[in-house]
Formats: structure tokens, C-alpha cells, sequence
């Protein structure tokens, strides 16, 4: 059972150094490149710019990229590899304005969180053109920030150049890990094709018809780049979008390996190793603490719902009913394997649980397993991962949030032993920790706000599958993931409105789903940007500074005491700004009475 997270957080370490070196070199300019990438190297350098002037290229980048998504997807019934003919059946139509909006935003923001299911409702070519092209250059965003945030703490006088770093991220990073990727992934069954969907004969009389495509086109980058959107709407369950075990794990490194590395790429690039081994030793107990609460919790107890349980009275508004349950447990023996439901079973007991931990502590959002299934409080374990937002988090935005929660970690011991905070040689002062806080608050406001007035009203509980505690889960975990642009789902939740249909009698529950896309696009759109925005002005101003000289009244940052402090300031921070809706959900669902046919 504990072989398996083992595997792969001891190979993810392992890889994580010689790559973080490889990292450091390419976002440096250190690399022999053929002549004709050189060149067109050469066209994107538009010269060093400031905080403001790279600032403005990612946001202008991202209008772009915003504009020409919902073009594809708007025309998505006229565009090529999708015309309802003979030869190619799978013709889709055009998603409702609203989900386009929503799906744009998503893969936009690096969420890639789903209101519709990929194998249904998206053509071949809106998923090479729109869905690959995004995973790439989304992906690419977070770590072009982390490499400007580097430079205006290293002290460098301008940033860097947007567009150079986005072409050395995508064509020397990316590109080839997904070749190698993907090579791997289709010699273990994963398909490649642009043949339309088969028909077969399935052992009784009838037939079935099977959805594929160009799966494993998609596969590696949606892993490697942190994305999470899958191909099909079971996502990594799929066997088709993971086919063994042995692609459960090489998938599990895949989303692992880059926030990783790139730990390892800030301290070479600040030539601050130990620091960096600090960061890193405090990302990991987070994170195997993180993957063993999942697993002992998930894997510990059987469902309930497969046990037999006598009768009980319960109390309903004042008076009591008698609630029957099944006397006999169901032909399931869970003897050892803990809660079966909702699992892909050919990956071990422990593969889900796991895999959530996993996804969630980086912002991917893929999944294995219905996260709606865990046991309450190892459905904990995902919740927290998003809304701490810095166990490990995102290439690149993972780190640059834990930079902040280090930057007010500073800030604080400063005042206990009442001296200036220092930073890399750099006062902390009022400018800095507006900063901070900015970055910091952007994301609770945008989870706690909308939870609490979608809770309140119709637009929530007609969406919700489940009564009480579990059902306002649902729709904390939607918040929760838009916000950290994770994009993985609570499911049950009715969020899926679908296509634009005018002849269609929309039901209540389909006519909230249209708030469901406004809301979590617009939260996804403020929550990746004013927290790449914040971080890169913060290290902009720290780079204007003199660097202060170090005394033996310095706070050391590369210590085991300044980790105990790192890991304190997080566990404070997170616990005061969402524990108590974690109790309103998970918490509560666990020592609440299971509700029957859950």
C-alpha cells in the first residue's frame, strides 16, 4: 500500500536535481541551440524590461491567447477534423457562450477545470489547436514569472524578456520532455489517432460505440505542464488516458517532476543551494504529510454504505423518524483495501488517494479517482492542498507563493526579535508587505466570498448531489480549485450547462450552471493574475534596494530553525483563513451521520 507513494516521491527527488540544473540553464541563456531556433530566438527579443514592461507582454500574451480560444471554440462546428460525413461521424457542436467562456478561461489560467466532457463535446481540432496550444503556453506562464521573480531578487536591473523566456520554456523544456513522454505513453497502449470513434460488437447483441483520438498528443503536457484537463471525462481513470500501472506512476512523476525542479533552479540561480534545500525540505513534510493523512484515511476504513448498519433514530426538525438500513452488507469484501468506491481498482488500493494528494499539491487537477468518493476526511487532503496553494503548487506559481508566505514568515520573526526583516540581503519593509498581503488575500477572498453566497442561494444547493456537509463540500471544492487554478472537481456537482441549444428547455439546475461558468471564470481569471502581477512588482522593489550587510543579528534563511519558522507561518496562515470552512464540510460530513445511499 505505501509502496507506491514511495516510488514515486523517491524517483520525482531523484530526478528533480539533474533537471533543476538543466532548468537553471536554459531560463540563464546557458545552452547550444541548432541555428534556426536561435533565430527565431533572436526575432521574440524585444530587450530587457522592467517589472511593468514584462508585466504588460504576459498580460497582452494572454489577451491574445483568450480571443483566439473562443474563436476556435465558437466556430468549432465549421472548423476542420470535424464535419459529419461518412468517413468522419464525430461531428460536435457549438458548447453554450457561457461554457466557452468558462473552458477559454480555464485553459487560459492553467486551471483547465472542465463544465463539459472532452470526448463529447470537443472536436479533434479544438482539442490539438485550442487544448495542446494552451497546455503548452499556460503551462509556460507560471514558470516566465518565477524566472523574473528570480532576477528581481538575484537583484538584476530588468527582468528579463517575456516572450524570450516563453520560447526557451516552451521549445527547450516542454516540447522535448512531452516527445519523450509521450513515446513512452503510447508504447504502453495509450492511442494516437485521428480515425473517428469505433463501432464494436460487444458480446451480447449490439453494439458500442468507443470514443479515442489523439490521446497521447495531450497526455504529456497536461501532466508535465500542470494542467490537468483530460482528453476524456473520466480523466486518468480512463484506461485509454491510463492504460497500467506503470503509466499511473510515469504520470505521477510527470506532474511531480518540474515544481520539483524548479526549487532546485532558484538556488542555482541565486547561488543559494541551502536556502533552496530549505524550501524544499519544508514543501516535502507538507507534502508526505499531505499523501499519508489521504492514504491512512481512505484506505483505513471501508465505506460505510457497503457495511451493514442496524436501525437508528435520528432527529428531523423537532421530531424523530426511524431510519432502516440494510441489515446485510453488500457482496463486496473490503477487507484490506479500505473505500472502494469510486476507484480505479487495476492501480492498488492506495493509487487514488495517492493521486489526489498528488494533483492537488501542484495544481494539476487530473485525477485517477473520484475525489467525491474519499472518506470525508481524507477528502481533507485535496481541499487543503489548494487552499494552502504552495506544497510544491504549480510550475512556477508554487514556488512564488510560498515566496510570499516566506516574505511574511521574515516579516514576523523580524518583529519578535524586534529588528528590520531582511531577505536575501534585502529589507522587508511597508511597500513589500502590501505586496505580500495583496498576493496573499487574493486568494481566500475568492474562495470563502463566492462559497459563502452560492451556499446561500439557489445557484448552490439546486446544483448540489448531496444533502448537508457533503454537499457544501461540493461546492467549497469548486471555489477552492478555481481559485488555485487546479481545475480537478468534487463531482456531483451539477456546474455542466453544455451546448448552446436555443430550442432547449433549460431546467433550474442548467440555468445555474451558466452562474457556475460566470463565477469560477471570473475567479480563475483575478486569482492567476494579481498573484503573478503582486510577486513580480514585490521583487522588483527588493531589487532597487542596497543590500544590507550581514551581522550576527542577521535571520539566517538557511537553517533548520528558519524552516520550523517557514512551516509554522503556513500551517498559521492556511489554518486561520479556512480551517473553519473545512469544518463546515469534510469535518462535519465525517462526524455527522452517513446518509443513506450516498
Amino acid at each position: 500500500m505505501w509502496l507506491l507513494p514511495i516510488l514515486i516521491v523517491g524517483t520525482t527527488v531523484l530526478l528533480s536535481v539533474p533537471i533543476g540544473r538543466y532548468l537553471a540553464g536554459i531560463i540563464d541563456g546557458k545552452y547550444q541551440a541548432p541555428a534556426f531556433l536561435r533565430w527565431f530566438e533572436r526575432r521574440l527579443d524585444t530587450g530587457p524590461q522592467n517589472w511593468k514592461q514584462y508585466a504588460a507582454s504576459l498580460v497582452i500574451f494572454n489577451t491574445v491567447m483568450f480571443l483566439f480560444g473562443y474563436l476556435v471554440l465558437a466556430l468549432q462546428p465549421s472548423l476542420p477534423l470535424n464535419q459529419r460525413d461518412a468517413a468522419f461521424p464525430d461531428g460536435k457542436g457549438m458548447l453554450s457562450p457561457t461554457t466557452i467562456f468558462n473552458t477559454v478561461t480555464s485553459f487560459l489560467t492553467n486551471t483547465n477545470l472542465q463544465h463539459y466532457s472532452g470526448e463529447q463535446h470537443l472536436s479533434y481540432f479544438s482539442q490539438l489547436l485550442f487544448v495542446l496550444w494552451n497546455m503548452f503556453t499556460s503551462a509556460a506562464v507560471g514558470f516566465c514569472a518565477l524566472a523574473a521573480v528570480i532576477r528581481g531578487l538575484r537583484g538584476d536591473p530588468h527582468m528579463g524578456n517575456y516572450y524570450v523566456d516563453m520560447w526557451r520554456v516552451v521549445v527547450y523544456v516542454f516540447v522535448p520532455f512531452s516527445v519523450i513522454t509521450g513515446i513512452l505513453l503510447i508504447a504502453a497502449g495509450m492511442p494516437m489517432t485521428l480515425e473517428p470513434s469505433a463501432e464494436v460488437q460487444t458480446l451480447q447483441p449490439g453494439t458500442q460505440v468507443i470514443a479515442r483520438g489523439p490521446v497521447a498528443a495531450i497526455l504529456p503536457i497536461k501532466h508535465l505542464g500542470t494542467n490537468g484537463g483530460g482528453f476524456f471525462g473520466a480523466n486518468s481513470a480512463h484506461p485509454f488516458e491510463n492504460p497500467t500501472a506503470w503509466t499511473n506512476v510515469l504520470e505521477c512523476v510527470s506532474i511531480l517532476i518540474f515544481p520539483f525542479s524548479l526549487i532546485i533552479m532558484f538556488g542555482r540561480m541565486l547561488n543559494q543551494m541551502r536556502h533552496a534545500v530549505v524550501i524544499y525540505a519544508v514543501m516535502m513534510v507538507m507534502f508526505v504529510g499531505m499523501i499519508g493523512w489521504a492514504v491512512y484515511h481512505d484506505t483505513g476504513k471501508p465505506n460505510p454504505g457497503l457495511l451493514a448498519q442496524p436501525e437508528r433514530t435520528v432527529k428531523i426538525v423537532g421530531a424523530e423518524a426511524k431510519v432502516t438500513a440494510p441489515l446485510a452488507a453488500l457482496p463486496v469484501d473490503q477487507s484490506g483495501l479500505g473505500n472502494l468506491e469510486g476507484k480505479e481498482l487495476r492501480f492498488g488500493p492506495s493509487a487514488g488517494a495517492t493521486f489526489a494528494a498528488v494533483t492537488t499539491a501542484v495544481t494539476c487537477g487530473s485525477v485517477n479517482c473520484m475525489h467525491d468518493s474519499l472518506n470525508p476526511l481524507a477528502g481533507l487532503t485535496p481541499l487543503v492542498g489548494m487552499q494552502l496553494n504552495c506544497v510544491f503548487g504549480g510550475k512556477g506559481v508554487g514556488l512564488v507563493n510560498m515566496l510570499i508566505y516566506l516574505v511574511v514568515a521574515v516579516f514576523l520573526a523580524g518583529l519578535m526579535v524586534g529588528r528590520t526583516p531582511e531577505y536575501l540581503g534585502k529589507k522587508i519593509e511597508a511597500r513589500e508587505m502590501k505586496l505580500a498581503m495583496l498576493a496573499l488575500l487574493v486568494h481566500p477572498i475568492l474562495v470563502l466570498g463566492p462559497v459563502g453566497l452560492f451556499a446561500a442561494l439557489d445557484w448552490g444547493k439546486a446544483a448540489t448531489n448531496n444533502p448537508g456537509a457533503h454537499g457544501f463540500s461540493e461546492i467549497l471544492y469548486e471555489f477552492s480549485s478555481a481559485s488555485a487554478n487546479n481545475g480537478s472537481g468534487f463531482e456531483g456537482l451539477g456546474d455542466t450547462h453544455g451546448f448552446n441549444d436555443p430550442t432547449k428547455n433549460l431546467s433550474a439546475p442548467a440555468t445555474y450552471a451558466a452562474h457556475w461558468d460566470l463565477a469560477t471564470g471570473l475567479v480563475m481569471l483575478v486569482s492567476r493574475f494579481l498573484p503573478i502581477i503582486a510577486p513580480l512588482a514585490l521583487a522588483a522593489s527588493l531589487a532597487r534596494k542596497k543590500n544590507t550587510p550581514f551581522t550576527t543579528g542577521t535571520m539566517r534563511t538557511d537553517t533548520i530553525t528558519f524552516g520550523f519558522v517557514l512551516l509554522g507561518t503556513v500551517m498559521l496562515v492556511g489554518a486561520l483563513l479556512f480551517l473553519p470552512s473545512l469544518c463546515l464540510g469534510p469535518v462535519a460530513e465525517h462526524f455527522g451521520p452517513m446518509p443513506f445511499g450516498r
